[in-house]
């Protein structure tokens, strides 16, 4: 089967939906609220939907990857953000080194786990 596939937009979900409305604006993605309880967050031609849902089991589960040109200068601009102290739960964890590459992890208020990758060349 060949896909001609355009894009792919993650479902996620929100404990406090205002809250992680704030956090993704504040993280650099554009935000178009498609409903007042669904929004669509994009940057460049990338994109995920956040809605005001919430069950405990699926968001403790929930991981998304996002290749990054440099893993160094995404840390640094993550760690300028300081995010930590601006929403409960949130928390950045360092630049981890692998077989594959090097990435960091970022908690969204939620506790939806963001992995910011660069694979090696």
């Amino acid at each position: 089967m060949e896909h001609k596939a355009i894009s792919l937009r993650p479902f996620i979900g929100a404990q406090d939906f205002e809250i992680s409305r704030s956090f993704y604006r504040d993280l650099g993605f554009e935000e178009h609220v498609l409903e007042h309880n669904f929004s669509v967050f994009k940057t460049g031609s990338l994109a995920f939907y956040l809605q005001d849902a919430y069950v405990k089991d699926w968001i403790d589960n929930t991981m998304l990857f996002l290749e990054v040109d440099d893993v160094e200068r995404y840390y640094a601009e993550l760690l300028a953000l300081d995010l930590p102290s601006k929403y409960k739960n949130v928390r950045l964890t360092p630049i981890k080194v692998y077989d594959w590459g090097r990435e960091c992890f970022l908690h969204d208020p939620s506790g939806i786990l963001w992995h910011f990758g660069e694979f090696f060349k």
